[in-house]
């Protein structure tokens, strides 16, 4: 297959490491790291960026996205004419775990978690990334919103989960995700020296590629993967298993896109 990639830069390593393993020709392009700090810019880039390939003359079998729900970014966008392919994620600290399943057990407590990785520590400012998981997960919401959404026994579990998760003082440590394939130590070490100066108390956990590496590979199971077929858009679920769902685009959204 031909495939075409567009990540966050702080996926660099981990997607060309993957990259130069795949058995399919992938195109690259990646978008700033600071593009994330507004969701709505972020999502206008990326589907500007869908638009030029679509427009372009080579013919792709996928538009991958390495991205999760980024705060809302990927939901709205639109496949056109070639299918998108997205990872069921609420964010890219999905992406350095390897799995929905590890961000759940390491960040079910406290979704907004700050955490960071080795593209964070060598690329900006910024040396952690503050989840947006929290608000997606319904953390803004009152306890009548949770009994109209999911009913009173599900409410209920939820208020004493997301209430707990406020008085865990997790916002007083600094979670940092090593993945072993593209391991520089240096970054380890500054994340521990820059939470401890911050007066953070500094985790360190086990990645893993698994993710990125089965979406430039082509192999695309939909328990992990969302795949968006042409005229369809990405909606949000914000649970913990589906994530995301696409929606098929209405004859009013195709007249809207064109003009």
């Amino acid at each position: 297959m031909h495939l075409k990639l567009i990540a966050c830069e702080v996926l660099t390593r981990e997607v060309c490491h993957c990259v130069a393993r795949s058995p399919h020709v992938i195109d690259v392009e990646f978008s700033e790291k600071g593009a994330h700090d507004e969701s709505d810019v972020l999502r206008a880039l990326i589907q500007s960026k869908i638009d030029q390939i679509q427009q372009a003359d080579t013919a792709y079998d996928a538009v991958l996205l390495g991205y999760g729900l980024c705060g809302n970014s990927t939901v709205g966008l639109e496949s056109r004419d070639t299918k998108l392919v997205i990872p069921r994620a609420h964010d890219c600290c999905t992406l350095f775990l390897g799995s929905k399943t590890a961000f759940k057990q390491h960040f079910a407590a406290n979704p907004s978690q700050p955490f960071s990785a080795g593209g964070y520590i060598e690329r900006g400012d910024e040396y952690v990334r503050d989840g947006s998981v929290g608000k997606l997960l319904g953390q803004d919401k009152t306890y009548d919103d949770y009994v109209r959404l999911y009913g009173e026994d599900n409410a209920r579990y939820l208020v004493e989960t997301l209430d707990a998760s406020l008085h865990t003082g997790d916002s007083d440590k600094v979670v940092f995700i090593d993945v072993p394939e593209t391991r520089v130590p240096r970054h380890a070490k500054e994340c521990r020296a820059r939470a401890e100066a911050d007066g953070k108390h500094y985790v360190q956990l086990d990645g893993s590629i698994r993710l990125i590496r089965d979406l430039v590979f082509g192999e695309w199971n939909s328990d992990d993967f969302l795949i968006v077929e042409p005229h369809h858009r990405i909606t949000g679920l914000y649970d913990w298993d589906e994530i995301i769902r696409a929606k098929e685009l209405s004859e009013q959204d195709e007249t809207d896109t064109q003009s």
